[in-house]
């Protein structure tokens, strides 16, 4: 069986939420770290880098 890769997102702000979409998971608020520019959900291991990292990571 072959398992989708985890979604990366560009996101404008270092507070983000996730839920997973549609029948995903409860909905958390993550605090993305200033020093690497990125934080991945611990539900759906979603990515979610801040724009001024875009190309960085």
């Amino acid at each position: 069986m072959t398992t989708q890769a985890p979604e990366t997102k560009l996101v404008e702000s270092y507070r983000v939420s996730c839920d997973g979409g549609v029948g995903g998971h409860p909905r958390v608020w993550l605090q993305i770290p200033g020093e690497h520019g990125w934080v991945e959900c611990p539900y759906c291991d979603a990515k979610y880098v801040h724009k001024d990292f875009e190309g960085k990571i």
